[in-house]
């Protein structure tokens, strides 16, 4: 007589591995999917570019990873968490190990340059003692060690951008997250930005930048993955930017 009820075996993740998309597809209520079956294996401790045209799926690719939305179809791991039936409230505790940075910076206007990194922190509860100490070591790292005591409007674009590295950097994030970082940015400070990055992401963490930088893809060398219509059409190590057809 057949057994009933095995188990069906999971598929193991490497340990190395801590980005991990099988066949995600994500579909809103018209129109084609912005992901159509995207699997995806990022490493612990890999820089990675995501290129491509606007509508390629880079932005719903970025809010699926930080479980903003959930898949349609396929699955989704981060460091270890299954964001397709993650609880709602372990989802905080989730985030708290990615850092974001965005085009627009999303700083707190009203506030100085070091209550905005100093809120990060905040947020996590960490102890007044520990802020102290914290907020400006960060800030030393990323060059705004004497534009503590600054409001936002004082600072120039790229030392915005410093802060918000600085801020999405405080908590010692396992992960990275950058979405067109260098958007606003003139060339020079849009390098300084990427060099911190690259000096970050030797440091351990996984880094992944969303951009339509070509020079700055070009130079690097890193990952680069590339998207077209919501699929990836080129994944390479030491790659360039390819958007051709």
């Amino acid at each position: 007589m057949e057994k009933l009820g095995r188990k069906k075996k999971k598929s193991r993740i490497p340990e190395d591995e801590i980005i991990t998309l099988e066949n995600v597809t994500k579909s809103y209520t018209s129109g084609a999917p912005a992901l159509n079956g995207v699997t995806l294996h990022i490493k612990k401790g890999e820089f990675v570019f995501i290129v491509g045209d606007s509508g390629s799926g880079k932005s719903t690719l970025i809010k699926l990873l930080l479980r903003e939305l959930v898949p349609t179809e396929g699955s989704i791991t981060v460091m270890g968490y299954n964001l397709n039936h993650i609880r709602h409230r372990k989802i905080p505790k989730f985030r708290r190990n990615l850092g974001i940075v965005f085009q627009d910076f999303r700083l707190l206007k009203d506030r100085n340059v070091y209550e905005n990194v100093a809120f990060a922190q905040r947020i996590v509860q960490t102890p007044s003692r520990e802020i102290k100490k914290n907020v400006p070591s960060i800030l030393a790292t990323v060059g705004l060690a004497g534009k503590y005591k600054n409001k936002v409007n004082q600072l120039s674009g790229g030392e915005q951008q410093r802060v918000a590295l600085a801020r999405a950097l405080v908590n010692r994030p396992t992960i990275l997250l950058a979405d067109e970082p260098t958007g606003n940015l003139d060339p020079n400070n849009s390098w300084e930005i990427m060099k911190l990055m690259e000096q970050i992401n030797e440091n351990g963490t996984t880094v992944l930048v969303v951009t339509h930088n070509r020079e700055i893809v070009n130079a690097m060398q890193k990952r680069v993955i590339t998207m077209k219509k919501g699929v990836v059409v080129d994944d390479e190590e030491k790659g360039v930017y390819n958007d051709e057809d």
